[in-house]
């Protein structure tokens, strides 16, 4: 079960409460990082759940970047799917594709949140006030992680995070409630 915000470190409550901007690392954190290459071309497998939170963050007012070294035809597809406006692939150094998202968005540092899962998106941590691990990530990332999920990437880390925020931000039951709850 996912701990409520108010089991959360109260500073790290407190950090997650003035989030404006969330940053993702798309495989192995959107996905499982597999990259299947078919007769048709790459496929990628995303998470429902971690769609739906990428939702609601974005309905929130909270804005969502994917942030890859990498780029594919699928992430393309799903980011526009779920209207993802940030979208940064082949992306050198991390920290310097999202100091450009910053400054255009007049976000600082103080107000974003980050999740990544392997050496490169270390640098994302530079540029958060936040930053996450999915429960697989490499051993190193996790050491430096400021919040760790339960689940995998590919599998509701995403979800995790975006729980955590939007709790911290008083917005959560809403949701819940909007939802039949």
């Amino acid at each position: 079960m996912l701990p409520a915000a108010g089991d959360l470190d109260p500073r790290l409550k407190e950090v997650l409460s003035r989030v404006r901007l969330v940053a993702l690392d798309v495989d192995g954190v959107l996905t499982d990082g597999r990259i299947v290459h078919g007769p048709h071309g790459e496929s990628q497998s995303f998470c429902a759940h971690d769609g739906f939170a990428i939702a609601a963050l974005l309905a929130a007012g909270i804005r969502v970047a994917w942030i890859s070294g990498r780029g594919s035809p699928a992430t393309e597809r799903r980011a526009a799917e779920l209207g993802v406006g940030e979208l940064c692939l082949h992306a050198g150094r991390k920290d310097l594709a999202l100091q450009a998202i910053q400054e255009r968005l007049g976000i600082d540092p103080q107000a974003t949140a980050s999740m990544g899962d392997d050496l490169p998106d270390l640098a994302l941590r530079r540029r958060s006030a936040c930053f996450t691990a999915p429960a697989n990530a490499r051993p190193e990332v996790l050491q430096r992680a400021d919040l760790r999920t339960r689940a995998s990437g590919g599998a509701g880390a995403v979800r995790e995070l975006a729980e955590h925020i939007l709790r911290a931000q008083g917005r959560w039951q809403a949701i819940v409630d909007a939802h039949g709850g």
